[in-house]
């Protein structure tokens, strides 16, 4: 363990945790937008820097060893926010300045980060790249023109997700899986939900992806009682990562086509009923059909949209209620 100060208060960290890191254990927050909490930095943004002493770190990288020890960092003084501002004023002047546009308008990083340091043009002459932009993915869209090189797509392609396709650098795409794990890490409008709906008002609400046994952790963003997109949670199975599934098809929850009563057939026609003469049918068809044909004449087929929990209980029923092994699951393959 080494001990040191940041900005005059004591703290306490082990040896090789990130100046970045230490911060956050005394709520003191350090301006980022290549840091990735969950692999390290590629250093690439430097808005992140810190005065230790006469000399200037960046914070992402700067690991904490005996020779800061007893040291007091600074993270907020003068000349550390005139450098912050000079760095993101060169971003942004190879940026386009097309908020209002922007499929990432109110939920960018970088127009946030901007809007704290009051900078609303930059000094530096405009360079312009010009590049497509890439719509072929069924449910992103790459702009590498609001690209700031930060890593975290590739991070998250490359080592995490372990697919290697490239976003940032532009490799071709065979390989994507559209996980959309790029997309979440994305801190500006260079790839976007096609959805584009913008979260800054929207509430958060942590909830279990139902597709699969995993378990994975993900915010629904909410407004207006409708889903409007879903962002990665940190949970123990999934760590910040879902797959194209718990990204993307989230429509269904809302559907119009989505049935909210159980339907009957009558005279050839479906009409709606409750559940009690649901039920009761159901259980009137499963009865006749065991005592004419025998309990293998039944099959059971569940769903990837439910709790594992109720998954469990309708296999249950199924070999224990029915008696029959026949009961199958639309994400067993």
């Amino acid at each position: 363990m080494v001990n040191l100060k940041i900005n005059g208060i004591p703290v306490q960290v082990e040896e090789r945790t990130t100046i970045l890191n230490a911060a956050k254990k005394v709520n003191i927050k350090i301006p980022t937008l290549c840091n990735s909490p969950d692999y390290p930095s590629w250093s690439s943004c430097g808005i992140c820097v810190v005065r230790i002493g006469d000399e200037m770190v960046k914070a992402c990288t700067t690991v904490v060893g005996a020779n800061l020890a007893g040291k007091d960092i600074i993270t907020h003084d003068a000349g550390i926010i005139a450098t912050r501002r000079m760095i993101l004023e060169n971003i942004l002047s190879n940026h386009p300045n097309d908020c209002l546009q922007c499929l990432r308008n109110r939920n960018c990083e970088l127009q946030s980060l901007a809007a704290d340091f009051g900078i609303r043009e930059s000094y530096f002459r405009k360079v312009m790249r010009g590049v497509p932009v890439d719509s072929s993915n069924q449910f992103f869209v790459i702009d590498r023109n609001k690209c700031i090189f930060c890593g975290r797509c590739e991070i998250a392609c490359n080592t995490l997700q372990c697919v290697g396709v490239g976003p940032m650098f532009g490799t071709k795409e065979p390989d994507c899986v559209s996980c959309g794990n790029c997309v979440s890490r994305c801190p500006t409008g260079a790839l976007s939900p096609k959805k584009g709906a913008s979260y800054a008002d929207a509430k958060k609400v942590l909830t279990t992806c139902s597709y699969c046994g995993v378990g994975c952790q993900m915010y629904l963003m909410v407004r207006e009682n409708k889903i409007i997109g879903v962002e990665p949670a940190n949970g123990k199975s999934n760590k910040g990562m879902l797959c194209v599934k718990g990204k993307f098809a989230y429509d269904f929850v809302g559907h119009k086509d989505r049935l909210t009563q159980p339907l009957i057939k009558k005279d050839g026609k479906f009409v709606e009923v409750d559940w009690e003469e649901a039920y009761s049918l159901i259980a009137k068809k499963i009865t006749e059909t065991k005592q004419k044909h025998g309990a293998d004449a039944i099959a059971g087929f569940s769903s990837a949209r439910v709790t594992n929990e109720e998954n469990y209980a309708f296999q249950k029923f199924m070999r224990a209620a029915v008696g029959t092994n026949n009961v199958d699951h639309c994400a067993r393959l």
